[in-house]
């Protein structure tokens, strides 16, 4: 157990952190799985008005420092590559 103030201190505010980085992540993966769902169903606009919107929302995971650079990039290539072979 944390004994000192500064320890205290730091385990509310990891505490707090966890919670947002975890809204955070989850708001990214919601957005990659529209993009996914759209690109299953074969439908190319919804599936690019996803992928538009995605892409802010990964750009900031990697700002906030959620998510990794090269994580990012690949999965944004990756969905980009697929919304286009549509």
């Amino acid at each position: 157990m944390a004994n000192s103030p500064q320890a205290r201190k730091r385990i509310r505010r990891n505490n707090r952190r966890a919670e947002v980085n975890g809204a955070r992540m989850s708001r990214i993966r919601s957005h990659v799985k529209k993009v996914e769902a759209a690109c299953e169903a074969g439908d190319k606009d919804a599936a690019a008005a996803a992928l538009k919107a995605a892409q802010p929302e990964l750009a900031r995971g990697v700002a906030r420092g959620v998510m990794h650079k090269n994580t990012v990039a690949r999965k944004m290539s990756r969905l980009t590559k697929r919304v286009a072979a549509l």
